[in-house]
């Protein structure tokens, strides 16, 4: 007999027994320890695994995540001079494995992660490690089965919402702060439509108590939404079994008792439109705000009105790594949503030198190509000569203040 068979002969026997407020009993006892070492990680320091995050390196990080057998591997064997196995089945990639994309200069770190599956949230598969070293990165590309339609793209988007993990989105622009007295100040300076003043007292005050304020349907999604983002200790009083669509039973019955340290003095200040799930995130704090590229391969299994409808989509690309189709434009939007810039130096009386690139983000300042040459550059400057886009005429006399682009060559004067 099995581990899971036991569980299930001891629950049955757990249901038989009648019940009272006495210590749990045998019965309940072999549950927990048929069901902890089964159910539960090992905790045990003696044995060490081996490392899964490396060392970050290159201009930019770039994690490749995607359920398994969609050609993640294979991305990386054709991007890179890493040669990373492929296989026709699942499972091929067991670790991290980096490689780097040479591109218009810049050294780009390209990780090859083990494909997740659904619960990776939740540790199923090595999916917190996963989603760790992808928390790291400055992008991700979301390696998807074309053949598939938008069920991977769905799926891989909650497990990374429920570990705070927020794509293709902006940190929303609301001012917290808690104090320690005074209350709860609240002002906007845009009109809300999503939240109000009533809304957050109510998140801070009473932690969106549940009982009696919600419907069922609602109460059921606050329950799933409040346990994914991890936001306080929930304790239920009632929880009844999972067996609707939704995954849980919406019963009039279901009550919460939320357990946490309420905020009763804090400043806030919404300075744009924002739902009651951006002010949740701007209190926990410790969400990713990320750019996502989402990657459509195997466009060569499906018919071209397929590929013309996903290609439409935003922040998406297709491809084929089996006929090599779109690659060129693949990297083209990976530069974008890096951001990178690409800045040349000269010398006095000599001609610029483009073969070593200088890579920095976009915004960058003559500042940041002075410490990038070297830490104290900055104290000993004079004036820099630039001759690119971002100058009105070329070439021009410019600060430490100024604005670089793309491309632009740049000579530093010390004093």
């Amino acid at each position: 007999m099995g581990i899971l068979e036991k569980i299930s002969e001891i629950e049955k026997e757990i249901a038989r027994t009648q019940k009272n407020k006495v210590p749990p009993g045998p019965a309940e006892s072999k549950t927990g320890q048929v069901s902890g070492p089964a159910l539960e990680p090992s905790k045990s320091a003696s044995s060490k695994g081996e490392g899964f995050d490396v060392m970050k390196s290159g201009d930019a990080r770039v994690a490749l995540i995607g359920f398994p057998s969609v050609g993640k591997s294979t991305f990386l064997s054709l991007m890179t001079s890493t040669a990373s196995e492929a296989a026709s089945y699942e499972f091929t990639t067991l670790t991290c494995i980096p490689g780097v994309i040479e591109y218009k200069g810049a050294n780009i770190q390209l990780l090859d992660l083990p494909g997740i599956i659904e619960g990776a949230a939740q540790g199923r598969g090595r999916g917190r490690q996963v989603i760790a070293v992808a928390r790291t990165a400055d992008v991700v590309v979301m390696m998807l089965d074309a053949t598939k339609g938008d069920v991977q793209r769905s799926l891989l988007e909650k497990e990374l919402e429920s570990v705070g993990i927020r794509l293709n989105k902006h940190k929303p622009n609301i001012y917290f702060k808690p104090k320690k007295g005074g209350g709860i100040s609240f002002n906007s300076t845009v009109t809300l439509t999503q939240c109000s003043e009533k809304l957050v007292q109510l998140i801070l005050h009473d932690g969106m108590e549940a009982r009696g304020f919600l419907e069922p349907s609602a109460l059921v999604e606050l329950h799933k939404q409040i346990v994914t983002r991890s936001l306080w200790p929930v304790h239920f009083t009632s929880w009844p079994p999972l067996n609707d669509t939704c995954g849980h039973h919406a019963s009039a019955q279901l009550a919460l008792n939320l357990s946490y340290s309420e905020i009763f003095n804090a400043e806030v200040l919404f300075r744009e439109d924002c739902s009651p799930d951006d002010f949740i995130d701007v209190i926990v704090g410790n969400r990713v705000y990320m750019p996502c590229l989402y990657v459509y391969n195997k466009i060569d299994q499906i018919s071209m009105e397929e590929v013309d409808r996903l290609a439409r989509k935003p922040n998406s690309v297709v491809i084929s790594c089996g006929m090599k189709l779109n690659l060129d434009y693949l990297l083209e939007m990976l530069w974008e949503y890096l951001a990178l810039t690409c800045i040349y130096t000269k010398k006095r009386g000599q001609r610029p030198d483009f073969t070593d690139a200088i890579i920095l983000r976009k915004g960058a300042s003559v500042e940041h190509v002075c410490h990038r040459i070297h830490r104290s550059l900055a104290s000993q400057f004079k004036y820099a000569l630039v001759w690119g886009t971002s100058t009105k005429y070329s070439p021009q006399r410019v600060g430490l203040a100024h604005t670089v682009e793309h491309e632009d060559v740049i000579q530093i004067v010390k004093k």
